[in-house]
């Protein structure tokens, strides 16, 4: 059984007294806590005792008073101060508060251990100790009793909920829903409380907040899984601490990564599929059906070619897409994210969501056939190099000009065919750069020098090759008109490349 404050103050080697809050002397003692931090409320659990140096604690009325309070929120049994070191002067309004909420304020005479206080709490609670010893094995068993299956809901939630009796969710650290698409999910309270308890980085085991309510909701990190928390409501006066909260999320990252493994397993198979469609080279009825097994219809979808600054994001697009139930197949090429998905709006804002401020997403028009898919990817590729170079998150090919003026691909390809197919087709055949050499020309103001320069060849060289670009295409390097046109050609060659 656990012990009670009274009882500790009964104990004479302990040589405990009290300074105030007598009526919370039946108050049960579960486990002890030793912090000389700020807001040391936050590392609290539950039927704890915090015991201070008072190294951290506040001077003033007021703040000594919101102390108790905050205590006394997260259910804390008692407070344990050590005398002759570093505490303040304890003032009235401190005593009236702790008196008012029945919350015992004791001394720990100089120089007891704080581990002594700590042993006998832990010998008086054997029991417990070894209870709470099997509940973690079945926490642990818990996982290896958990079926395979369908990883869109969280199996070891619902486990976890039967062995614990109380109700348990896998939740997303940002919105405070669950991380799996098919739950189970939390209420929007729960939700709330979620979210204002992940600000940062939460408390070993796990922080106890109350809902506006009066709903205790314990919150807790999930090990190796930054983006999801453990959320347990505590109900009915069940006996939860925080090393069993430690348990539960340690069992729910082993889960995560299962299910993790199973997506990228899926994301691999969708790759092939993904590079196929861009490269137009799958049989239209096995690209058909292998679509349709990933919830995807040609008719009515599309292709997206996406970046962003952060490179972890846009590898786990999959993931994010599966959280927000959007079928999809996805490749990585260069640093850009290749996927088909459904063509609708809700599709194109869910991977604007879920890689942030920083994304650039181009939208091909539908598939309509699998016939069409690397025209669909050429569209998407060009979309994406218009939003990179306008600074728009999106664009959607057909929709509006690009910023070299170009309408879309045919136009870009038929400028690029006019002025630098003899170019590339002599590059091709003789290795001469000349298409390199004119970029650089151009960039570099048509300066000689400083084209020499930034290529690292001998101006004579450049002379030579402008010489040949000007004899191979017609143009005059010297002709405002001309060397326009050569820019525009340059610049729908990149956005056609996804530059």
């Amino acid at each position: 059984m656990s012990i009670t404050v009274r009882e500790l103050l009964d104990m004479p080697h302990l040589q405990l007294r009290l300074h105030s809050g007598k009526a919370g002397l039946d108050r049960q003692v579960s486990w002890t806590h030793t912090s000389d931090l700020p807001e040391p409320w936050q590392w609290v659990s539950a039927g704890e005792l915090l015991m201070t140096n008072g190294m951290s604690f506040p001077a003033g009325a007021a703040e000594q008073e919101h102390l108790l309070d905050e205590l006394q929120r997260v259910g804390a049994s008692g407070l344990a101060i050590g005398e002759e070191m570093y505490c303040p002067r304890l003032t009235q309004r401190f005593t009236r508060a702790s008196e008012r909420l029945g919350l015992p304020v004791l001394w720990i005479r100089y120089p007891m251990p704080f581990v002594a206080i700590s042993r006998a709490i832990a010998e008086a609670t054997l029991l417990e100790q070894s209870q709470r010893l099997m509940r973690t094995a079945r926490i642990y068993d818990a996982l290896r009793r958990t079926t395979a299956g369908d990883v869109a809901r969280s199996r070891i939630a619902d486990a976890l909920t039967k062995e614990l009796r109380c109700s348990v969710f896998v939740c997303d650290r940002v919105t405070g829903d669950a991380y799996h698409p098919d739950g189970p999910h939390p209420g929007d309270e729960v939700k709330e409380t979620v979210r204002a308890a992940s600000q940062g980085t939460l408390a070993a085991g796990a922080r106890s907040i109350l809902t506006p309510s009066g709903v205790e909701v314990l919150v807790g990190e999930v090990p190796t899984h930054e983006h999801a928390v453990l959320a347990v409501i505590r109900e009915g006066g069940v006996a939860l601490d925080g090393v069993l909260i430690q348990h539960a999320a340690t069992v729910v990252a082993l889960e995560l990564s299962q299910t993790h493994l199973a997506l990228e397993h899926t994301r691999r198979s969708g790759a092939e599929l993904t590079a196929q469609l861009i490269d137009g080279r799958i049989d239209q009825r096995v690209g058909r059906r292998q679509l349709q097994s990933a919830g995807l219809d040609p008719a009515t979808s599309m292709f997206v070619s996406v970046t962003c600054a952060d490179d972890r994001r846009l590898r786990d697009l999959h993931v994010a897409l599966w959280r927000r139930r959007i079928p999809h197949v996805t490749a990585f090429r260069s640093g850009v994210a290749h996927a088909v998905v459904p063509g609708t709006d809700a599709a194109v804002d869910a991977i604007a969501a879920s890689l942030g401020s920083t994304a650039r997403i181009g939208a091909s028009r539908v598939m309509k056939t699998v016939g069409r898919s690397a025209e669909a990817a050429r569209e998407a590729t060009w979309a994406l190099g218009t939003a990179q170079r306008t600074g728009d998150a999106i664009v959607r090919y057909g929709t509006a000009t690009s910023w070299v003026g170009m309408g879309g691909v045919e136009d870009a390809q038929a400028m690029v065919e006019r002025w630098l197919g003899p170019l590339i087709e002599h590059d091709a055949q003789h290795r001469t750069g000349l298409v390199e050499t004119l970029e650089a020309f151009l960039t570099n103001q048509r300066s000689w020098q400083r084209t020499a320069a930034a290529m690292n060849v001998h101006r004579q060289t450049v002379l030579y090759r402008v010489h040949k670009v000007e004899e191979l295409t017609g143009a005059r390097l010297s002709d405002t008109a001309d060397i326009a046109q050569l820019w525009l050609a340059l610049r729908s060659r990149d956005l056609l490349d996804g530059r």
